[in-house]
């Protein structure tokens, strides 16, 4: 069992004390995201997890505790973007904080555990293509040492997505405009030794040597972890996506950063309010129990094989 923490917020930034919590405790409840009531009680012990993938924007919180988890294989999903506050209107400096940050992590962690997300990528005018590749350049110059890939993608245009993203004045990428900026995405990460891939793209990039990502990466927790993993493809997620099976730990509405791009916010509103319910010792990521709640274990097992294949790095 594969555990994502999180695509629908920022556990390492905002909920670190929490999480820490659930794994001394061993366990933690998960809300569905289309049924308030039905709760599912995942367990977190190293037994049945056989890898933890974070995703943030700020790990700082979490770095100084990273040897609690030290009997789990994970890595992070980390996000670094050339975007300012009108975007990202609540992550701390990326010069003074952030690529800092992302460097010293790899350094406490090693390279092959930091994976470096430049998404989503969307255009203005202010954000043109040019913009892009400039900061793109200069973001891959300070990391490529600190990472071996980069994962590229360009933003969904969701109902609320648009919504929220109305003052950033995005203007829709052509295919060709797309086309172009992988193109000359590809040319600077090639001076850098930079592998690239995109996530859940539907547009074929091969051509710039741009793979298909799979976020939750099986190949790289068998390499962390030193076993092999019979897991398959996470068929809930869409065609494009490459993901490996996970159980997300998360919750929508909660995730403090502000990005204007957010798919995971309804509004800041709403995140703000349910980030006031949290409680660091409570087994829920916000709020707790209410009546009418149904709580019902998650089957969980390892799918790790005893070693490695002989061939499984080939």
């Amino acid at each position: 069992m594969i555990i994502s923490a999180s695509r629908r917020t920022d556990i390492p930034a905002y909920y670190s004390d929490w999480f820490f919590n659930r794994i001394k405790e061993g366990f933690v409840l998960v809300r569905n995201p289309m049924n308030f009531h039905k709760v599912g009680k995942v367990r977190l012990s190293p037994e049945v997890v056989d890898g933890i993938v974070f995703w943030t924007k700020n790990p700082v919180p979490m770095m100084d505790r990273l040897d609690e988890i030290g009997d789990y294989p994970y890595y992070f999903q980390f996000t670094l973007t050339s975007y300012g506050k009108d975007v990202e209107p609540n992550v701390p400096s990326k010069n003074e904080v952030i690529i800092p940050a992302f460097q010293k992590l790899s350094r406490k962690i090693g390279r092959d555990r930091v994976v470096w997300r430049y998404d989503p990528i969307f255009l203005s005018e202010s954000y043109t293509i040019d913009y892009h590749c400039r900061y793109f350049g200069a973001l891959a110059e300070r990391l490529h040492e600190y990472t071996d890939r980069c994962t590229l993608s360009f933003i969904d245009h969701y109902r609320k997505t648009e919504r929220n993203a109305r003052p950033l004045g995005i203007i829709k990428a052509t295919l060709e405009q797309k086309l172009e900026l992988m193109g000359r995405f590809s040319a600077i990460a090639a001076k850098y030794d930079l592998k690239l891939d995109a996530c859940a793209e539907e547009i074929e990039l091969e051509q710039f040597g741009i793979a298909r990502a799979s976020c939750i990466d099986k190949a790289r927790l068998e390499r962390i972890g030193g076993y092999a993993l019979n897991i398959g493809r996470d068929r809930n997620q869409r065609p494009e996506c490459r993901c490996a099976e996970s159980i997300d730990i998360g919750m929508y509405d909660t995730c403090k950063n502000g990005c204007l791009y957010c798919y995971a916010n309804y509004s800041p509103k709403a995140a703000r309010e349910n980030f006031s319910k949290h409680d660091a010792n409570s087994p829920l990521l916000c709020g707790e129990l209410t009546e009418g709640d149904v709580v019902r274990e998650r089957p969980a097992a390892s799918c790790r094989s005893c070693q490695m294949n002989l061939f499984s790095d080939v």
